[in-house]
């Protein structure tokens, strides 16, 4: 499901325009990168929890060469399901 179909899908289940739809999936994605951009995490209970974890510095290699190369430390968004989305899934119910 792409941005376009996941609009049409939250209009019809709302029965909103789907221009409402649209600012409400803008407002939702804008609110989670706000809250990680800051570092904290966010938790809905029984889907799951957006989160920012933190990747240390390390050495890689160039693959077609072989030589050896700093990686620099970073933080990279993460998302790890909750008990009711993970049984969801699973079981094949809605």
């Amino acid at each position: 499901m792409n941005r376009k179909e996941l609009i049409d899908a939250l209009a019809t289940k709302t029965g909103s325009s789907k221009a409402d739809a649209d600012r409400a999936i803008s407002a939702l994605l804008d609110i989670i990168s706000d809250t990680l951009k800051k570092g904290d995490s966010l938790s809905l209970v029984g889907f799951g929890t957006f989160e920012v974890r933190k990747r240390a510095a390390r050495t890689g290699r160039n693959p077609k060469t072989g030589e050896e190369l700093k990686i620099k430390a970073s933080k990279a968004p993460a998302f790890k399901a909750g008990a009711t989305l993970k049984a969801a899934v699973n079981s094949g119910k809605k």
